[in-house]
């Protein structure tokens, strides 16, 4: 118990008078053994004068340590600034010594009573100072030794690989070493600068990036490598994860060192890698000013406003000076949430509604009371293989819904109309993709004769949103895998939702009416391959812990995306990542008649075969030919019949 109580007191901070005791006593010490090295050699050692003469020397140090406050510095904690006070304050004591007893042998005699014990040899003096400084240097450093191995040694430690040697690898260093949860121990630095590799940083050899493997990682017993590079450059993080996800060790990374600095975040966010982290491209941001600007006292309709592109949408717009924001969805629980989190951004002036794009009574009586000026239309079903089950709820969703908005934008004079669709659109294989291609249709014809400006944008697969692979991917790695392919030849664009966001307000100020805008979204990414940098990315192996399994094509699903932002298919803007497709728009006023005809059907009940409703889409969109789905055969009448 005894022992038990001694160890509970080492492990609190003791009283700073504790600590200034020890550092006198540190003097005492350093003295006498100055004193007993130059004296012994001239044989003049008087024991009962150096005690007397010791007082002058502690209360100038005392003075010195009171100055300096050496005393007050946690010592578990000490660090570079430590010891340099340390320094400052031995060598301002040792210079007020030096300075008295050059004072005491100028205007004193040696006969004086007094002037015996105020005269210093100025060779015991300097040893003094030398030995006091690393004695109470030694001191500290042997403490917070002491106490890592009692208290951090019983913890579960994690060895850590940072990869930068630069200034936020350093900064990460310092900041584990001054965690008092001690969780993470560093055990080596590498690097991919040339410049750096094969010096010293903290002690540690700075190993190059590219000869790092699995022994080396299994040798040095590494739990994690962190990433701790200068600048978060996607493209650098890439080809840094690149090389090290197939070792044996959990990837995590460090925020910018600005938020470190700033004191925004601590080794508590430290966080594991995301793919977003590795899109392999520098991220797409717009900051155009005049975004903002130009929803200054505007009324804007988001609809679709609970979901994963129009929830986002919602939050960068509640930065601007609008004047009304409405954001409508049919999902009350989800549209709570978004409630939650923008009351805090935006008290005033934002109107949440429960309600359905289908009802157009009901959203007549929205831009009847509100008079938007810009909508956002962002509510859509998305979801390929059930929409490929439901065509009837996609047809009055993805067209009718949008239809519905559409002419009441018309109506009620709403000045520009931003319609948010996907690149499944394009030659599409699916009824979703149809769609959407339908809807873009139905509003360029509305363009053509409406005071509104009618725009459309497009973009590939949102990381993150809801249903889309990211998520599922990590659901199946929480149950121990395996994840799921439907091919191992498929590829995808992605974007992040930020992104895809930036974009379509982007639109809204750039668009004149009929657009329809693209993004230039890099280089596609494989699947598979994403799914493999997932399972190594949460320290497992493929396919020895995390299998992948080939569940083949879903219905409507293909295996390639249309290359939207390319010189043929495209026209440049002002912003390079920005492009206006090309789409046909033959006889758009007779696909626009036939539209309205198919939502008359789906509105008065007539039509309720998903082969007829299909049907009646491929008229619309010649170019809609279904793969891997039963629509296949409507595709095959129509070549017999030509």
């Amino acid at each position: 118990m005894q022992l038990y109580s001694w160890i509970r007191r080492f492990r609190k901070d003791n009283p700073r008078w504790v600590v200034l005791l020890i550092d006198l006593f540190i003097v005492f010490f350093c003295y006498i053994l100055s004193n007993f090295i130059i004296n012994s050699f001239k044989g003049r050692f008087d024991y009962g004068i150096m005690i007397r003469k010791s007082v002058l020397v502690l209360a100038v140090y005392g003075f010195s340590f009171y100055i300096f406050k050496t005393y007050r510095g946690i010592i578990r904690r000490s660090g570079l600034l430590d010891i340099q006070r340390i320094m400052l304050t031995v060598m301002m004591a040792g210079s007020i010594l030096m300075v008295l007893t050059f004072l005491n042998r100028q205007f004193t005699s040696p006969s004086d009573y007094w002037a015996i014990y105020l005269r210093l040899s100025y060779g015991v003096t300097f040893m003094h100072a030398f030995f006091t400084i690393v004695t109470m240097v030694a001191a500290r450093i042997m403490y917070k030794w002491l106490y890592e191995k009692l208290f951090w040694g019983k913890q579960t430690v994690e060895r850590v690989l940072l990869i930068g040697a630069g200034n936020m690898g350093n900064i990460t260093y310092n900041l584990f070493q001054n965690d008092v949860r001690g969780k993470y121990k560093v055990v080596g630095f590498a690097d991919d600068n040339r410049s750096r590799i094969g010096k010293r940083i903290n002690g540690f050899k700075i190993l190059d990036l590219n000869s790092i493997d699995e022994q080396m990682i299994r040798y040095m017993h590494v739990d994690h490598i962190i990433i701790a590079v200068d600048d978060n450059n996607s493209e650098r993080i890439a080809s840094i994860s690149s090389k090290i996800e197939p070792l044996p060790a959990k990837l995590k990374i460090m925020p910018s060192s600005a938020k470190l600095l700033s004191g925004e975040v601590a080794t508590r966010q430290l966080r594991t890698l995301k793919i977003d982290d590795l899109l392999g491209r520098e991220s797409i941001k717009l900051n155009n000013p005049i975004v903002h600007e130009s929803l200054e006292g505007k009324i804007v309709l988001v609809t679709g406003a609970a979901g994963s592109i129009g929830a986002e949408l919602a939050r960068q717009i509640a930065f601007s000076p609008f004047s009304k924001l409405i954001l409508l969805d049919q999902a009350e629980s989800a549209l709570y949430d978004v409630q939650q989190e923008i009351k805090d951004i935006a008290p005033k002036g934002v109107r949440y509604i429960v309600g359905n794009v289908r009802d157009k009574i009901f959203m007549e009586g929205i831009f009847a009371k509100y008079q938007p000026q810009i909508v956002f239309h962002a509510a859509a079903y998305k979801h390929v293989p059930l929409m490929e089950q439901n065509p009837y709820e996609s047809i009055r969703t993805n067209v009718c819904g949008s239809k519905n908005v559409a002419d009441l934008a018309d109506k009620y004079g709403v000045e520009k109309f931003v319609m948010v669709s996907t690149d499944k659109a394009v030659n599409p294989t699916n009824v979703m993709g149809a769609t959407k291609r339908i809807a873009e249709i139905y509003v360029s014809a509305l363009n053509m004769r409406s005071a509104t400006n009618f725009i459309v944008t497009r973009f590939g697969n949102v990381l993150g949103s809801n249903g889309s692979v990211i998520p599922l991917f990590e659901r199946q790695l929480k149950k121990g895998g395996p994840l799921t392919v439907t091919h191992p030849d498929i590829i995808r664009y992605f974007m992040t939702i930020p992104e895809a966001c930036q974009l379509v307000q982007e639109a809204a100020i750039m668009g004149r009416g009929g657009e329809i805008y693209v993004f230039d979204m890099g280089e596609p990414v494989k699947i598979m391959d994403l799914a493999k940098r997932m399972i190594r990315l949460q320290g497992f192996r493929y396919p020895e812990d995390i299998n992948i399994e080939i569940t083949g094509l879903r219905p409507g699903e293909k295996k390639y995306e249309e290359l939207l932002a390319n010189d043929e298919n495209t026209l440049k803007t002002h912003h390079e990542k920005i492009m206006i497709a090309k789409v046909n728009m033959c006889d758009i006023d007779g696909k626009k008649e036939k539209i309205e005809s198919l939502c008359k059907l789906i509105h008065n009940n007539k039509v309720h075969s998903s082969m007829e409703l299909v049907s009646h889409m491929k008229e619309i969109v010649p170019e809609y030919i279904s793969q891997n789905s039963i629509y296949e055969e409507l595709d095959s009448q129509t070549q017999e019949e030509l």
